[in-house]
């Protein structure tokens, strides 16, 4: 049996392939899964109600899944730092396990939780569970500091090799009476519904909460869209990707799980075209844990930019402009069926967070903050790594060997969206024009009269060159 064991959850809401839990579980059968409803979090103006829709789905799962092997997920609406000191010396457990984060905030908390569980003389273990190479696991080999640049990150990254899944716990044991007794003494909770946490949420999620809900979709996409992923990851009409970003962000499948699928699909794969599907998608899994490591490593990011020059630059943040980018009311019909698609469903298609991130950054000159913020507030995938790495590399001021990157919308619906399948999608108001005026957006204006569809509100050429000549001068 071994003594009590806590199992901290927080980015890995999940039983199987879970290294911290797997490694309690080595130690102990009694092990208690417990997580925070943190009031530091959930307060927060960045706050997507359809990502807490997702969080609270996955927990009731988790739970479920706890008491299937004989134990239970215990939910506090507290924070950590006060509650699992308290609930270490309620019930005289051993050791405190959990998965480690590269969040500065998460950082901070952790540190302050661990300080408090040594002064009562719990032990803490930790682990990086969330990642396939822990941040300082890839260095560049030169100056054995982290990589800035992604291409030579992937080249020593998928060199190494990869940690297989870890088994589940087979069974765990149960508090007593007592032991439960006391615990509901400290104000355990049920999961509680969206709506009693102060958010509403009413559209479906693109993936339904829970470990099986993503591991069903890894299997499906493995099974029927990863070999033709390459070929059609960017047509936002077409379903072609593996919706597996919320799962990863909770942690409701291990990147360990994932990667595993991705070799046994490169072994089973009978053509270059095929194994180069697979590869591409290899190197988006590890687009991700480049922006983790960055984040690890350069914890200044989630305040600013990464390259110095723009840490000052002369951003117009018409606030206008802004609230009509957000509702999807700027003119360019792919850019704003992508903020619709966004407002609607809680996610966007990765093709279109760059290309709204550009018009937003490069076209109204509004600072890529504003643009990150908001996404933050829509997105039920919404994790500040990726998040922050990819709206740095839009603006051009993160970790980019092309710094001075712009989009043009019309070329890119033209490209990506040829017979405006998206556009119309999402702007039914004018999917009756025809497909040349959708993709380019030059649409007459006697067209839009009482379609309640606006003109373009700002002018892409003129304002190309007024971002250059800005960047130009901050560049120096």
């Amino acid at each position: 049996m071994g003594n009590t064991i806590i199992f901290w959850h927080r980015k890995d809401l999940r039983i199987s392939d879970n290294l911290g839990l797997h490694n309690a579980s080595q130690k102990s059968s009694k092990i208690i899964g417990l997580f925070c409803l943190d009031p530091a979090i959930l307060k927060r103006d960045d706050i997507a109600p359809a990502r807490v829709k997702y969080l609270l789905g996955s927990l009731k799962e988790l739970k479920d899944n706890y008491q299937q092997k004989g134990s239970d997920l215990i939910v506090f609406h507290e924070s950590p730092q006060k509650i699992i000191s308290q609930l270490a010396q309620t019930l005289n457990v051993e050791a405190v396990y959990w998965n480690r984060d590269v969040e500065p905030f998460a950082h901070d908390r952790d540190k302050e939780v661990e300080e408090k569980l040594q002064q009562l003389g719990v032990t803490v273990e930790t682990f990086w569970d969330q990642l396939l190479h822990p941040p300082g696991d890839v260095l560049s080999k030169s100056k054995n500091a982290p990589y800035t640049v992604y291409s030579s990150f992937w080249r020593n990254w998928v060199e190494k090799p990869k940690l297989d899944p870890v088994p589940a716990p087979i069974a765990l044991e149960a508090l007593n009476e007592q032991e439960t007794a006391d615990v509901k003494a400290l104000g355990v909770m049920p999961v509680p519904e969206l709506e009693e946490l102060g958010f509403s949420w009413d559209n479906e999620l693109l993936l339904p909460a829970g470990e099986k809900a993503a591991q069903e979709q890894l299997e499906y996409f493995c099974y029927e869209q990863l070999v033709y992923y390459n070929d059609q990851r960017n047509f936002p009409a077409v379903d072609a990707t593996s919706k597996l970003s919320a799962a990863l962000k909770f942690g409701t499948i291990a990147i360990r799980t994932i990667w595993q699928n991705t070799i046994r699909e490169l072994e089973n794969c009978n053509s270059e075209e095929a194994e180069q599907n697979i590869i591409t998608w290899q190197k988006e899994l590890a687009w991700r844990e480049f922006y983790q490591h960055c984040l690890y490593f350069f914890p200044e990011l989630a305040d600013g930019s990464y390259r110095e020059y723009f840490k000052h630059f002369p951003w117009q943040n018409d606030e206008k402009l802004f609230q009509a980018w957000c509702e999807g009311k700027t003119g360019y019909p792919i850019v704003d069926a992508a903020m619709r698609q966004l407002n609607e469903t809680g996610w966007m298609h990765n093709r279109c967070r760059m290309i709204v991130a550009s018009f937003l950054t490069k076209d109204l000159i509004i600072d890529w903050r504003w643009g990150e913020k908001y996404f933050m507030q829509k997105l039920y995938d919404g994790d500040l790594a990726s998040n922050n790495g990819g709206w740095q590399w839009s603006a051009s001021s993160g970790m980019d060997t092309q710094p001075l990157r712009i989009f043009n919308p019309a070329s890119q619906a033209q490209k990506f969206d040829e017979e405006a399948e998206y556009i119309r999608t999402w702007l039914p108001e004018i999917r009756h024009l025809d497909t040349q005026e959708l993709v380019t957006g030059k649409i007459p204006p006697l067209l839009l009269e009482g379609c309640d569809y606006p003109l373009p509100i700002v002018d892409h050429k003129q304002r190309q060159r007024e971002f250059k000549q800005l960047y130009k001068m901050v560049k120096g």
